[in-house]
């Protein structure tokens, strides 16, 4: 790996020696890399190890210049220290964070993943009114095969020439993602716009002015005059009496000018790829429209294990948190299935699903969470041996929060904001909300100070109460072992002076954290890293003493967490409800209530718990609660007995085949059933051997030869 510096317009000179150190190889420092020395970038990319170039301001002329570069085959990767480490009022003590930028930006792309098709031929809807319709067809048809559903005239109605196919009529149902959308509706105006000749004369006619110049009766202005009707004898287009007729057709891309209080579906804050809306101003989305045709392939951001979901069993809905948070639309319900369903073409890539799912169900696909946090330990770990303290990590999106992030770096540079303080470490996400705590404790406990993610004006508003319940969970845990402060925060802001200020006032606040910095990866599954977090979290708390033979000693047993959003938690049974019927168990998808195949027992493990809720729905007798809390004693790994019964015996052949408990109230419940009187009552307290056995040795019962 090569890595190419410059210190072309860096408020302070960059300490090359210190960052040769940190990353392990010798650095040149250049001062025109895009300009005259150019060649250096040249040499690089022709030995063939992987190139990162410490500059985004020229990426597209330094991938120009690598395609007219002869015998250039190295890859090349670009990476930003200028407005978000070197454009800062702190810009001397900013190396530590450069190091970990530039080790971060040397590590692997992430692993490939399947990929979603999308093939579209560009049949183009446009919904709205016809004259907004046909103004927006006009730039759009060289290009794309416009059809029109015509909304109402506009301010100048449609014009004479017929340029387009028209459709009108009530939209019922409009579904679908790029290359793929079903548009449904009922033509049921008295005009048909296949026989109209738009010769204007039911126009002129209408002495109510309710046919506009969209060739359609506005049938609450119609006072049944009928004008229209005789004027139009010759064409035949007007029947107040003919029946509205359904129809539906497949279009690839739609744009709808219509307001969204108006449109009957896509009012989700992602819309589907391939729907668009047009305020008749930009025209970036008619840019955009345009190159909608051919065939388009996205990854598939999501990988799901049914096995893990703690959705449903036996059709009773328990965690439901990936369906409450998806702004696409992409998640349903499948409780038939015990599962839920996943549209790969409507997802967006928020990974918000994968971070409320308590159980790792739900995972982020591309790029991984252990790629994510092999990237988050690069930055800590390099940052701490160039010398950082106290590194706080800036979790925001690729596009608006990278951008905002640019424009604060250009106002400290101009002196107008202070910028990015040194010890702020910025980790650009596909989606802000594709990271939860698991990784943010882990974050903290392999060094980082503080955890902070940015969200602008392009997150859905679930996106910030989902992060801020997990927040407040990994909070509580963190204070209750005794690491002060505030760890993890939430900033909404959208302008740079806004996010400056809300940087330096984070950044004058210090947090504890463990006095160790903890070496394991992230792992694939959620839950393995959630426990590795904690674990370590728990070794070096702060509130917990360890010798090297004794467990932790503690003054509290557990910490209280929100109820909201928790993963972790305790069950609570009513021992005088509980009938030990064990549909609990069956019940439980991540295998933390257990039965006892010796005794009549209910045990629990509390580590698998992940208050999913399942168990206290499933259970008949409503003997069951959650309490969200994390237990700080050994027990919280060990199977420990919730409810307990003695056996009850067989009185034919003494053999236990149930619980005292269950029995006894089974016989309190048909003691007065006409079935269950006599011998037949008697029959309950044996087992299904003894019963059958009875039954045909009983010379009073009925047999299928007497009747």
């Amino acid at each position: 790996m090569t890595t190419l510096i410059c210190d072309c317009n860096q408020t302070q000179p960059l300490q090359t020696l210190s960052l040769s150190q940190a990353l392990g190889e010798p650095l040149t420092l250049h001062s025109a890399l895009c300009r005259r020395e150019a060649g250096a970038f040249q040499k690089a990319i022709q030995s063939g190890q992987d190139v990162v170039v410490a500059c985004t301001q020229e990426q597209r002329l330094f991938s120009e210049l690598a395609e007219q570069t002869v015998g250039a085959v190295s890859v090349i990767k670009f990476v930003n220290i200028r407005e978000t480490g070197g454009w800062s009022q702190d810009a001397r003590q900013a190396s530590p964070k450069i190091a970990a930028l530039l080790a971060a930006a040397h590590l692997p792309d992430p692993d490939p993943v399947p990929v979603v098709t999308y093939k579209s031929t560009g049949k183009l809807l446009i919904i709205g009114p016809i004259d907004a319709a046909e103004k927006a067809a006009a730039l759009l048809s060289d290009v794309l095969d416009v059809s029109i559903f015509t909304q109402g005239p506009g301010n100048a109605g449609g014009a004479q020439t017929r340029r387009y196919p028209v459709l009108a009529g009530r939209i019922t149902s409009l579904s679908g993602w790029l290359g793929a959308f079903d548009v449904k509706w009922e033509d049921n105006n008295p005009i048909n716009l296949d026989l109209c000749t738009r010769c204007n004369a039911c126009v002129e006619a209408c002495p109510d002015n309710a046919i506009g110049l969209d060739y359609q009766v506005d049938l609450s202005l119609c006072k049944a005059h009928r004008a229209c009707v005789k004027v139009c004898q010759s064409a035949g287009a007007i029947d107040f009496g003919r029946a509205a007729v359904a129809h539906t057709e497949h279009f690839d891309v739609v744009l709808d000018l219509r307001s969204a209080a108006s449109t009957p579906t896509f009012n989700q804050h992602a819309k589907p790829q391939g729907y668009a809306r047009w305020d008749g101003l930009d025209l970036k989305t008619l840019l955009d429209l345009r190159e909608l045709v051919g065939e388009f392939e996205k990854p598939k951001f999501f990988a799901y294990k049914q096995k893990l979901c703690a959705h449903s069993r036996n059709e009773t809905v328990g965690c439901n948190a990936c369906v409450d948070i998806c702004s696409a639309q992409a998640i349903s319900s499948d409780k038939s299935r015990q599962q839920i369903k996943v549209n790969p073409n409507l997802c967006v890539g928020c990974g918000a699903c994968t971070t409320v799912c308590p159980t790792g169900a739900l995972t982020y696909g591309y790029p991984k969470a252990s790629e994510q946090g092999l990237k988050i330990k690069t930055l800590l770990t390099t940052y701490a041996a160039a010398g950082g303290k106290d590194a706080v990590l800036l979790l925001h999106s690729q596009t608006a929060g990278q951008a905002l992030i640019g424009e604060l770096g250009r106002a400290a540079q101009l002196k107008l904001a202070k910028g990015v303080p040194a010890r702020v470490i910025p980790m650009s996400l596909w989606h802000t909300a594709s990271l939860g705590l698991e990784v943010w404790l882990s974050a903290v406990a392999q060094g980082a100070n503080q955890v902070l993610v940015l969200m602008t004006h392009e997150e859905a508003s679930a996106y910030a109460d989902g992060l801020q319940a997990q927040m407040a969970v990994a909070q509580s845990i963190l204070n209750g072992l005794g690491y002060t402060g505030t760890h993890f925060k939430l900033i909404q802001e959208t302008t740079p002076m806004g996010l400056d200020t809300a940087l330096q006032a984070l950044i004058s606040t210090r947090q504890i954290g463990p006095v160790e910095a903890a070496r394991f990866a992230v792992a694939p599954e959620k839950r393995a890293t959630l426990e590795l977090a904690l674990d370590h979290l728990m070794a070096f708390s702060p509130l917990l003493t360890q010798s090297p033979t004794q467990s932790p000693t503690h003054s509290a047993v557990s910490i209280a967490l929100p109820p909201n959003g928790s993963p972790l938690g305790h069950v609570l049974v009513n021992k005088d409800q509980c009938t030990l019927c064990l549909s609990c168990v069956s019940a439980c998808p991540a295998s933390a209530l257990q039965d006892n195949p010796q005794l009549p027992q209910l045990r629990f493990i509390e580590k698998n718990c992940v208050q999913c809720g399942l168990c206290v729905t499933t259970c008949p007798e409503n003997a069951i609660t959650l309490q969200a809390r994390l237990l700080l004693t050994p027990e919280r790994k060990q199977a420990v007995v919730l409810n307990e019964s003695q056996p009850y015996a067989c009185v034919r052949c003494k053999k236990p085949f149930g619980t005292l408990k269950a029995i006894e109230a089974m016989l309190g419940k048909l003691a007065g059933h006409s079935m269950f009187q006599g011998e037949a009552l008697q029959r309950l307290k044996m087992c299904s051997d003894c019963r059958v056995i009875d039954m045909f040795s009983d010379a009073k019962e009925t047999r299928i030869g007497d009747i």
